[in-house]
């Protein structure tokens, strides 16, 4: 997806990303440049809501590194 800057160096987010990360207005967003590349990434103002899908996963990999440990004795 491509947008463009204008001349007061605002952009505008896509309806889909916007949609899909749950970006409303007055959410924050922080830019993170690395020299490469830049990022930007929506902060939460709900904290709880921020951390929903972190451990998305981690279940299932703990069985399976549980289940490759038995096997290896």
């Amino acid at each position: 997806m491509r947008t463009k800057v204008t001349s007061r160096g605002q952009t505008v987010v896509p309806a889909k990303i916007r949609k899909d990360h749950q970006i409303v207005p007055q959410t924050q967003l922080e830019w993170i440049d690395d020299g490469e590349t830049i990022r930007v990434i929506p902060i939460p103002s709900d904290p709880i809501r921020g951390a929903r899908g972190i451990s998305k996963g981690l279940h299932r990999k703990l069985l399976k590194e549980r289940e490759w440990e038995r096997r290896r004795g």
